[in-house]
């Protein structure tokens, strides 16, 4: 690779950004220990994963299974914070801010697919290949390698300039590219994301449990019904969960209005009403949420969700609500 040394990581970086990417960093494959892949494996062995089967992929503990020639990933992260609030009242549905717009990952590998090909052209020898969410890569530990930001207490990537509200990708390339210095830690004492969670998802500080997780249960779970744990602890959540996230202070001090416009919520999204989601139609469905990372979450999964909160609410109890 001796012949692509001198392609300078600063190029590549100044290229991403470019594109739009808000941050971006590098790191090396070659150097790095089993640690995290070790701690992976011990989450996972203690059923914490739930039924997210694919977290158990090899791959996803050693890069070298998706690109055996893989010498650096470059890391990227997009902001996509609104000042956007919902409404108060136990009426309205809650969706989590990153699905209020257009889906993240459709905005994600237009950008990466248009990075991995600029490397592509810069030397037939280059090859490269992007994810967003989207295969077997640890995206949050390698995003932390890259100094883009660091693993909180929660789970989530938070960075100094937008807080945990950012998308992140990665390109990993045969490319061997200078690395930048691995992100420190800045959550301190703070356990404001531990103390918060109304189901106790975050077991201890950097380790969250899916099966108690409002997002996990809301997004992924595929049951006819909650567990009861989760149901009666839901407050409004029908998509997602943004508690941890809502409570940070790095959060509130840093978050910054995205500058991509696909972000800008949907209307409906903000404010959409529990009765309404509660009895939302396939067809509404799909009228309602056009390219939206939200359709992951099908109708009748959405009318579960919506359902398990009335449940929960003194709405069911109004002769006027219309609940079914």
């Amino acid at each position: 690779m001796d012949k692509h040394s001198v392609i300078s990581s600063n190029v590549v970086k100044e290229k991403a950004k470019e594109l739009g990417f808000h941050k971006v960093g590098i790191t090396a494959v070659d150097g790095v220990d089993n640690t995290d892949a070790q701690r992976l494996q011990a989450w996972i062995s203690l059923g914490y994963h739930a039924d997210m089967e694919w977290m158990n992929s090899p791959k996803r503990q050693d890069i070298s299974l998706i690109m055996p020639e893989a010498r650096s990933l470059v890391c990227v992260a997009l902001n996509y914070y609104t000042p956007d609030e919902r409404p108060e009242g136990e009426e309205y549905a809650k969706i989590s801010r990153y699905g209020w717009g257009r889906d993240y990952h459709k905005v994600m590998h237009k950008k990466l697919k248009a990075l991995m090909l600029w490397l592509e052209s810069l030397d037939a020898g280059i090859q490269a290949r992007y994810y967003a969410d989207t295969g077997p890569v640890q995206d949050k530990v390698w995003a932390q390698r890259a100094g883009i930001g660091w693993i909180a207490k929660n789970g989530n990537l938070i960075t100094r300039e937008y807080g945990s509200w950012v998308f992140l990708g990665e390109i990993v390339t045969n490319l061997e590219l200078e690395s930048d210095r691995p992100h420190t830690e800045h959550c301190g004492s703070c356990t404001r994301c531990l103390d918060t969670c109304p189901t106790g998802a975050i077991t201890q500080p950097f380790v969250v449990d899916a099966n108690r997780c409002i997002a996990y249960h809301t997004i992924e779970n595929r049951s006819e019904t909650l567990p009861e744990t989760i149901s009666s602890n839901l407050q409004g959540w029908v998509a997602g969960c943004d508690i941890c996230q809502d409570v940070c202070p790095w959060n509130q001090r840093f978050a910054q209005t995205t500058d991509v416009a696909d972000f800008q919520p949907y209307p409906a999204n903000i404010a959409p009403g529990l009765i309404e989601l509660a009895n939302i139609s396939t067809e509404e469905w799909n009228k309602r949420f056009p390219a939206s990372a939200l359709r992951r979450i099908k109708p009748e999964m959405l009318r579960r969700n919506a359902r398990a909160n009335l449940d929960a609410s003194q709405l069911k109890n109004d002769p006027e609500s219309n609940y079914f």
